[in-house]
């Protein structure tokens, strides 16, 4: 299955992991790229670069395929190391970078002196032909649908894919809504090289998360994610639980005067007790309305499997017979 996407990357299949906090460890990265796509380590789950450095170890024995590394750019008072992390990044070789949030600019000469291609995130069109002029290799086009961070715009991933496709030169991903087989026939079909999936693939027995996550999502249906810190012009997509419906209360009762800090005790430092301890009612965490699409925690394997035969079997039977 070829694309400009497998071909960039070297890998087998046009399928994607996204850089996700506290879920982009080794062994959901390295499975991934075992089983034909690219497998992304998240730089930010790692407290400093030398824990950068050791997890990238760690993910190089369990595979040789190629791996990236997510390195999200945050608009905070006190940024992380982040020339640490890129110099980690230059040390072990790495092949490929997804950059996310602000722009990576200040780092891509570093980068692509190195060989690394760099893939931005990006959701919407102006943002995508900005990665394309500063030298990123290839963007994610991210639809209003994915979990996280969907942009102020609501775009929707039908409209968004067929206008990046026409915009862009350079190799483009969809992501947001990725599922199955027949999202990666859509993606194709609208002009992407490839898909980027994240909640689906929280939702799979190597996602270094508690079990009580996959089920939120298993459990869950196209209705029942919320946006958050609209006001602040942050937007989240977030599963549904009693500490959201706090937060968009609070935001409903106050309106364009919600502040961070009125919403602080959902929303900050939350991960690791969802992730890890399993706390899922704690806060708000990110799920995309993919959720919906989800019944199950296959392995690793037998998803992009069965993505990979399903897709096959839509191109090579039902549109055949259909055209």
């Amino acid at each position: 299955m070829q694309t400009r996407i497998t071909q960039l990357f070297g890998i087998q299949y046009p399928i994607m992991q996204g850089g996700m906090h506290y879920v982009g460890k080794a062994e959901l990265a390295s499975a991934v790229s075992e089983a034909g796509g690219l497998g992304i380590l998240t730089a930010l789950t790692q407290r400093t670069p030398a824990d950068l450095a050791a997890e990238i170890d760690r993910c190089r024995a369990m595979t040789d395929k190629p791996f990236g590394v997510n390195l999200t750019f945050l608009p905070v008072v006190n940024a992380p190391d982040y020339p640490g992390y890129v110099q980690v990044i230059l040390d072990k070789g790495v092949p490929v970078v997804e950059t996310a949030g602000n722009n990576p600019v200040e780092y891509l000469p570093m980068l692509k002196a190195a060989g690394v291609k760099v893939i931005h995130k990006c959701t919407a069109i102006r943002h995508a032909l900005k990665a394309q002029a500063i030298g990123c290799d290839a963007v994610s086009v991210d639809g209003f649908e994915c979990g996280g961070h969907p942009g102020e715009d609501d775009v929707p991933g039908l409209i968004l894919l067929p206008l990046a496709a026409k915009a862009l030169s350079i190799p483009f991903i969809a992501s947001g809504g990725m599922a199955d087989g027949r999202s990666l026939v859509a993606a194709l079909a609208l002009g992407a090289d490839g898909i980027n999936m994240g909640t689906r693939f929280v939702a799979t027995r190597e996602a270094p998360v508690h079990d009580r996550v996959k089920q939120a999502i298993v459990q869950a249906g196209e209705r029942d994610t919320r946006l958050i810190m609209r006001a602040l012009r942050n937007t989240e997509r977030v599963l549904r639980n009693p500490a959201v419906d706090r937060i968009v209360d609070v935001e409903l009762a106050l309106g364009d005067d919600v502040r961070f800090e009125h919403i602080a005790e959902h929303v900050a430092g939350v991960y690791h007790r969802v992730m890890v301890e399993g706390e899922v009612e704690s806060g708000a965490w990110s799920c995309g309305m993919v959720a919906g699409l989800i019944d199950d925690v296959p392995t690793v394997r037998d998803l992009i499997d069965r993505i990979v035969d399903e897709a096959r079997a839509i191109a090579t039977e039902r549109l055949k017979a259909v055209f």
